[in-house]
């Protein structure tokens, strides 16, 4: 499912217009960029948590040369799914990993 996809769900799901649903899921998903850049937490109960963490400095290797070198430390954003969102997935045989 892509963007599209989702605003089509969502138009049927809500009984709106694709065009209302584009710019709702637009709206959540900058309100959340925002929100975790700004290092605030945002968690949907049943749906997961959406985060920025801390990724330590560590040692890399350049895949084409083999040669050692440093990456450094970055702040990454997370999403970790809520129980709800795993329990769906797990009881459903048709969604595999990919």
């Amino acid at each position: 499912m892509n963007l599209g996809d989702l605003e089509a769900a969502v138009a049927q799901k809500a009984a709106i217009t694709k065009k209302q649903a584009s710019a709702a899921i637009r709206a959540a998903l900058d309100s959340i960029m925002e929100a975790v850049a700004d290092g605030e937490k945002v968690t949907i109960v049943g749906f997961g948590s959406f985060e920025a963490r801390d990724r330590q400095a560590r040692e890399g290797r350049n895949p084409k040369t083999g040669e050692t070198m440093d990456i450094p430390a970055t702040v990454v954003p997370a999403f970790s799914a809520g129980k709800q969102f795993k329990d769906a997935v797990a009881k459903n045989p048709s969604a595999k990993a990919a």
